[in-house]
């Protein structure tokens, strides 16, 4: 039987990613992790993951949640560095 770990494993994102996705799409973090996936690889899939993470951080501020927010924002600052293909496409 696969725990969530193992379902984690076989996602091509970070688990922080996986649960900015579970909040954002108010799903449980193995459902994200298989929606995360299915994200990243689909066209145009880094800009809606980095979209989702930006979603996020908006809605930790509004809720006053700066610490949340604050985490956020390591976990896009990751995400951008991890994938340059994004930023390529971003100037280009």
């Amino acid at each position: 039987m696969l725990n969530l770990q193992d379902i984690i494993g076989m996602c091509d994102c970070t688990e922080e990613e996986i649960a900015a996705v579970a909040m954002h799409e108010h799903v449980p973090d193995a459902v994200a992790s298989e929606l995360a996936d299915y994200i990243i690889h689909g066209k145009d899939g880094i800009p809606k993951l980095r979209r989702i993470i930006k979603d996020d951080i908006e809605e930790a501020k509004r809720k006053g949640h700066d610490e949340q927010a604050a985490k956020l924002k390591e976990v896009l600052k990751h995400f951008i560095a991890t994938h340059p293909l994004y930023l390529e496409k971003a100037k280009g």
